[in-house]
């Protein structure tokens, strides 16, 4: 008998196809609003955990096998020693890739035709026809610096509208496998970008951008990856967008390329404070663009139905000794 605790919002149609598994209990707790623990009968006989954010007596759990994420990023497990406990691990790549996708197109439309600086002319009453509210972003390259899930959703609508699309690379782009992919969706055998970059050729895919999009997780290597040196490789007519995570890029580098004109803007959804103070200067930019980490919202109509989908694929995997889908490696889980 396999035991599940589930503490996250509920899709009660996958709910009830799961709990009919064969061998399968299920035991569902209000969804956490901060951090929890769990009651020591269930520390005791879990074997499989659905969540957001794990117990802080996770380490109490020794039936643990698998944890499920509802989450895309996964830093709050890397410090509990799954794998040395031989636990296993899964996120939900692939569950915001169309939302954030889209989030993506939606920033390089607004940068190049500076919307926000039309609104302040809609606000003030000013009739201003200028060429820089006139641009097309067709036939401009955008570079993605990661090629997940989120990476090649985005690739399919850009080539769709006409954009080089440039994939940076720690080796080579490669055939989605025991990933979670929604359907008619993204680029699954690799096979839009237009010109790879690996490891070593950074400033030969910076130097031809119009647009940098930053598509990858946060870790221990990838923190503070773009600082001076890449911000200036980059065109001064080029724009930064950031989905991913805050710390990507050092601040203070980000900060005077955009107060020296390195670069032409930025677009930034994920941040370096929560929520970012008031008077944080990158608020101030006419050029930047500030979301409140929404590109990849779990408050999205479709997010419920999508990681339910997942887990109740993993679930059945599971119980048929198949691989899961967005396994975690031991070197994801240990932050490298």
């Amino acid at each position: 008998m396999k035991n599940i605790v589930v503490a996250m919002k509920i899709d009660e149609q996958r709910l009830q196809k799961i709990s009919e598994l064969p061998n399968v209990q299920m035991e569902v707790i209000p969804e956490p609003s901060g951090p929890y623990t769990l009651p020591p009968e269930l520390v005791r006989k879990t074997h499989i955990l659905f969540c957001e954010l794990p117990p802080l007596n996770i380490s109490d759990m020794d039936a643990l096998e698998w944890v499920q994420l509802g989450s895309s990023g996964y830093a709050q497990l890397a410090s509990l020693g799954l794998p040395a406990r031989g636990v296993a691990a899964s996120n939900a790549l692939g569950v915001f890739d169309t939302a954030i996708a889209e989030w993506n197109v939606a920033m390089m439309i607004n940068l190049a035709r500076d919307v926000r600086g039309l609104i302040r002319h809609q606000e003030t009453g000013v009739w201003d026809r200028s060429a820089r509210f006139q641009r097309e972003i067709r036939g401009s390259t955008a570079g993605i610096w990661g090629y997940g899930g989120i990476g090649r959703e985005t690739a399919r609508l850009l080539k769709a509208m006409g954009i080089h699309v440039h994939v940076m690379v720690r080796e080579s782009v490669k055939q989605r496998n025991a990933q979670y992919v929604q359907p008619n969706t993204g680029d699954p055998q690799g096979v839009l970008p237009d010109q790879v970059f690996v490891s070593g050729q950074e400033e030969s895919f910076l130097s031809a951008l119009d647009f940098l999009i930053l598509a990858l997780p946060i870790t221990n290597v990838t923190k503070g990856m773009i600082g001076e040196r890449e911000l200036h490789m980059l065109p001064s007519t080029a724009f930064l967008l950031n989905p991913a995570r805050g710390p990507l890029v050092q601040e203070e580098a980000l900060l005077r390329a955009l107060r020296e004109g390195w670069i032409a803007g930025a677009a930034l959804d994920t941040h370096y404070y929560y929520p970012m103070p008031a008077d944080h200067p990158l608020w101030r930019f006419p050029n930047v663009i500030m979301t409140p980490h929404i590109s990849g919202s779990s408050l999205s109509p479709y997010y419920l139905q999508r990681v339910w989908d997942l887990f109740l694929e993993n679930a059945m995997r599971d119980c048929s000794g198949q691989p899961l889908l967005n396994e975690l490696s031991p070197a994801q889980l240990n932050g490298l």
